[in-house]
């Protein structure tokens, strides 16, 4: 079976909701392409191929038969970009021409018709509009119409086409109406206000959808586009950070921002990873730190050796894992491409049914009535609003989780999220820090303490949990220590100063016939209590000390617990660890429903069993025991600091691994999905009522006629609006 690969590629001259259905369908039927989903928010296709069978270049020729384009070079993002913002800067200038253009035009169309020679003066005004400004909707409508395709453009085509025709028609030839003594009616003031108001809601759209990117562009802009690379002579040389390889010692100076991934080779400062961590305190950076591309360096200067650089970085995958979530579409998305799909040719049929419909109630004026009728109908459509509502409100939504420290790997799982009812988490890693760390130290009293003796004994430790205790005391004065010898399964002995030394459990001392002293044995009966493990540090006849280890609950845990609870969810505790421990982690983490000694199929299975009650399950876990369990849930959470297959499993990752974290998802879950109805609700009720509005239903009760300048008005602005709409979520 030959593997197929996913690619992001930005796509040129989408115009409305129709054309991303146009060209999803049109890139699925090509042989090799197995997945096709075009973003019309952000106009990007996401492709899943057989590069064997179909090439880039295939699909960008199959799209340009339709009248798009297919930017499939390497440097596609930044050229689509560029071409982006010059579109934006033609489109505004087109636009300001036009309105300029479009008012003395409507002026005369609205107050001044039988001033001489009005109608020839109106024409020469609205011309510019049919051969000028509205050039691409009449190219656009044609490429489509030889593919049996239709689009917004072709509704715009159609309405002001018709308009401008038949406005020629009746200038040139008014004697048809004259004969019934009537005016020649002309409507070359709708169709050029109508093009105008068009061009501006276009613009407005485009300034609007560019604020749902700006995650995007913020996490781009993180990566400086220069280095200062040191060089083995001890120079140093400015580079551009495209050209950096890992190996390449840089120099990262006090308020500079760090341009690869890499390990401090020496200096001390301290970083500001919020932007990617979304964590506010600074992180030290000590030599042996990692750092990351697109954090701050704060005060000293750092030698940074680069380990991943280009698309391999942290930021990298960020930045592509936030692009393809915003890309994909939610569930409820793919029912509106349905309705989109369609909402074109239903269009059309209307429109022509309201001009059948008012030639049969006949009358002096008609013909009139029913042109002018099936052209507003073909005008206030608007399949652009249905088409903006939920992708807009996706990129918002996504955006906004990525600035916190979320990163949702596709939009069901942000549509789903919300839903959640019940959540299973992972103990160790998750609800705890992941890693041994000493809690209490306590040394026998009247005995003074030998902390340079128990660091030093630890250091030559093989035992797992050595490396915590050197991890919690400070630096010590070196000492000498001699016959050192490491006993498997007890600890570690050693003798400094002629005094023999042990650091280890029990075992050990009961080995050695070493007493504990009642106060101390005291101290570690409460601990073992606390399920916590002990240390022991003694000379050859008594424990000199006691410490306590635990893999400690973060301190974020419990309130992110309490906020889930609060919200009405569910929250299970499962771990391979023994009952006590697990009771005593539960306990302090104020859950309720807990399972101890559970083996990682027994956590999918949980899973599933849940799933079965009829609960919507998330999972949250940062091991390679957790992944099944991932991978079987609703809603996958992987904490950040964990195994990579875990987070390739998992549809969300919280990359400081901070539990808090999983309640702030659910929570822009909840705001995103009441946009998404939001908006579809307000494109569908504008249409539902523009419509006929448009066709004339008020006409037979109070003789109300909609003016198409007014329908183009209203059809610009609406999606305007259901873009703003999605852009509010910045600030809730």
């Amino acid at each position: 079976m030959n593997p197929t690969i996913t690619k992001n590629f930005p796509v040129l001259h989408l115009s409305c909701a129709a054309c991303a259905v146009s060209t999803e369908s049109t890139l699925q039927y090509l042989p090799g392409v197995s997945q096709a989903s075009v973003n019309f928010a952000n106009a990007t296709a996401q492709v899943t191929y057989d590069p064997t069978k179909v090439a880039p270049t295939a699909m960008k020729t199959a799209l340009q038969a339709l009248g798009y384009d297919l930017l499939i070079e390497d440097n596609a993002a930044q050229t689509f970009e560029d071409q982006q913002q010059q579109q934006a800067k033609t489109l505004q200038r087109k636009t300001i021409a036009a309105l300029i253009l479009a008012a003395p035009l409507a002026v005369i169309g609205m107050f001044f018709m039988d001033m001489p020679y009005a109608n020839y003066i109106m024409w020469a005004l609205a011309t510019p509009f049919i051969f000028y400004f509205g050039t691409p909707f009449y190219v656009n409508a044609w490429k489509q119409a030889r593919h049996r395709k239709a689009n917004m453009d072709t509704l715009v085509a159609l309405s002001t086409g018709v308009a401008y025709v038949f406005s020629v028609c009746n200038t040139l030839w008014p004697g048809y109406w004259h004969a019934q003594g009537l005016h020649a009616p002309v409507y070359f003031e709708a169709a050029a206000v109508v093009i105008a108001f068009i061009l501006l809601g276009k613009w407005l759209e485009e300034k609007a959808k560019g604020g749902t990117a700006s995650a995007i562009k913020k996490l781009m802009g993180l990566q400086p586009n220069t280095v200062i690379r040191l060089l083995p002579d001890g120079t140093q040389q400015e580079v551009p950070t495209a050209s950096v390889q890992p190996g390449d010692l840089l120099l990262v100076r006090g308020g500079d921002r760090i341009a690869v991934d890499g390990q401090v080779a020496q200096g001390h400062s301290f970083a500001d990873e919020s932007m990617i961590s979304g964590e506010p305190l600074p992180v030290e950076k000590t030599s042996g730190s990692k750092v990351y591309a697109g954090t701050m360096n704060q005060q000293g200067s750092l030698q940074v050796t680069a380990l991943q650089t280009g698309a391999d970085t942290v930021l990298a995958h960020i930045i592509q894992m936030v692009q393809n979530a915003q890309g994909s579409k939610a569930p409820v998305q793919r029912r509106v491409d349905k309705i989109a799909g369609i909402f074109v040719p239903v269009v059309i049929g209307i429109a022509v049914l309201t001009f059948g419909i008012w030639l049969l109630a006949g009358g002096p004026q008609s013909l009139s009535h029913g042109l002018l009728g099936m052209i507003t109908v073909l005008i206030i459509a608007c399949p652009c609003a249905l088409g903006l509502a939920t992708p807009t409100a996706i990129m918002v939504g996504v955006g906004k989780a990525a600035a916190q420290g979320i990163l949702i790997k596709d939009a069901e799982s942000l549509e789903l999220a919300r839903r959640v009812n019940a959540i299973v988490l992972d103990k160790t890693g998750t609800l705890t820090a992941g890693k041994p760390a000493v809690t209490a130290l306590e040394w026998k009293a009247g005995t003074p303490p030998l902390p340079q003796v128990l660091a030093a004994l630890e250091q030559q430790s093989t035992h797992p949990l050595a490396g915590a205790v050197v991890a919690y005391l400070p630096a010590q004065e070196p000492v000498t220590l001699t016959q050192v010898t490491n006993l498997p399964g007890a600890g570690v002995t050693a003798i400094h100063d002629n005094v023999t030394y042990y650091a280890g459990n029990l075992r050990l001392l009961t080995a050695h016939d070493i007493t504990v002293s009642p106060a101390l044995a005291a101290t570690v009966a409460q601990w073992r209590a606390a399920a916590k493990t002990v240390i022991y540090f003694a000379n050859n006849t008594e424990a000199l000390a006691v410490l306590a280890i635990e893999d400690a609950l973060k301190p974020s845990s419990p309130g992110a617990v309490k906020a889930l609870q609060d919200a009405g969810i569910q929250v299970y505790m499962l771990t391979g660890d023994h009952a006590a421990t697990a009771k005593v982690i539960a306990e302090k983490a104020g859950i309720t429903h807990y399972k101890a000694g559970v083996l990682p199929g027994d956590k999918a299975a949980f899973v599933t069993a849940l799933q079965r009650e009829g609960h919507v399950v998330a999972m949250a876990g940062d091991g390679i025991n957790d992944a099944e369990a991932l991978a079987q849930a609703d809603v996958s959470i992987a904490m950040g600091r964990g195994s990579d297959i875990a987070m390739d499993v998992a549809r969300m990752t919280i990359v400081s691994s901070d539990l808090a974290r999983i309640p702030q998802a659910i929570h822009i879950s909840s705001l995103t999905v009441s946009a998404i109805r939001q908006n579809l609700f307000w494109a569908f009720i504008y249409n539902l009522i523009g419509i006929p509005l448009a066709a004339g239903i008020l006409y037979p009760v109070n003789g109300f006629l909609l003016n198409p300048m007014i329908a183009g008005a209203a059809m610009a602005l609406s999606s305007v609006s259901v873009v703003a709409n999605s852009l509010r979520l910045k600030w809730r």
